[in-house]
């Protein structure tokens, strides 16, 4: 492993300053997976600045209903807040079915929303990857593609995003903050998480040295009664297959409104508007919610391993949105 270079910060603008100060740093938070991917070679930065001293791991309530949370904040304690589990049930479900305890009581949710995908092709090392090396190819198009993406894909990469809170959080219109040395940006989720076109290298709108500080999650009364379900291969910590995040606002048996969000299926936490928009106006049964989810999924594009994807995400999702249904 080569050398690096470690700084502690004690307040958001020392971080800024460490990181502006040396070409090639990032920031260190949780620690779970950073090490890892520089040991791999993933990742190439040479100076860590660590920020678990910054104030940031609070969670606030908002006036409209809505909450903020601090980028520092541990998986656990945001799972538990009492706010979070009686506002935002499904973000406390996501984080719970997310990792395991251990990882959970040291991960940051900025962190989080930041980690790298888990296909085994960027990861091995040798294979060609282009998030790894741009222009080499990917891999997983024609290799073992059983978990990868069916959904905002490109001819360059199909890498499933991993985290299960980000597909809670993108359903309910989370708003990323962030600071750089020259102002403060938010950033919705809808922007925050780049398709791979032919840059899939680069995931994040995020600049060199930007820090995330914050997730604000805007007030919604339906989501009140909103539920986070995950399949996976197996009931210990895995990541999923599918996930559904879901929500429903019923009034005299229409729906009034609906959140719909994927994931496992897809390169990006996958809000699933065109279901949304099939659902809005009509009832609130299953053949309903079939109809919509397979509106959602038929422009997925499947690879020789993943096919049973499209079956499995419409079928999670009718059970997620009966679930949410009086």
């Amino acid at each position: 492993m080569r050398p690096l270079r470690y700084s502690r910060a004690a307040t958001v603008e020392e971080a800024l300053a460490l990181a502006a100060a040396t070409p090639g740093s990032a920031f260190l938070a949780g620690g779970t997976t950073e090490v890892d991917l520089i040991r791999a070679g993933i990742a190439h930065d040479d100076h860590l600045v660590d920020i678990n001293d910054l104030p940031l791991t609070g969670v606030e309530p908002l006036p409209d209903g809505g909450l903020r949370i601090g980028a520092l904040a541990r998986m656990s304690d945001v799972a538990r807040d009492p706010g979070v589990v009686e506002r935002f049930p499904a973000i406390s479900q996501a984080l719970l079915l997310g990792a395991s305890q251990q990882l959970r009581n040291m991960a940051a949710l900025g962190g989080n929303l930041l980690q790298r995908t888990r296909c085994a092709y960027l990861r091995d090392g040798i294979s060609p990857c282009n998030k790894r090396d741009p222009g080499s190819g990917c891999a997983a198009l024609d290799g073992f593609n059983r978990g990868h993406a069916i959904l905002g894909i490109s001819e360059h990469c199909i890498a499933t995003h991993p985290s299960d809170v980000a597909v809670a959080l993108a359903a309910f219109d989370a708003v990323v903050h962030t600071v750089r040395r020259d102002g403060e940006r938010c950033i919705a989720f809808d922007d925050f998480f780049l398709l791979p076109g032919d840059t899939p290298q680069r995931e994040h709108p995020l600049a060199a040295g930007e820090l995330i500080v914050g997730i604000e999650v805007p007030g919604a009364s339906l989501a009140r009664g909103s539920v986070y379900l995950k399949f996976r291969d197996r009931q210990s910590y895995e990541f999923a297959l599918v996930s559904v995040a879901a929500a429903l606002e019923i009034e005299d048996g229409v729906v009034a409104d609906a959140r719909l969000a994927f994931g496992g299926v897809a390169t990006r936490p996958w809000r699933a508007r065109l279901a949304e928009a099939a659902l809005i106006g009509g009832p609130a049964d299953a053949t309903a919610f079939r109809l919509a989810a397979d509106a959602e999924l038929e422009e997925a594009v499947v690879r020789r391993h993943n096919a049973f994807k499209v079956e499995l995400a419409a079928r999670a999702a009718v059970r997620a949105l009966s679930a949410v249904a009086p």
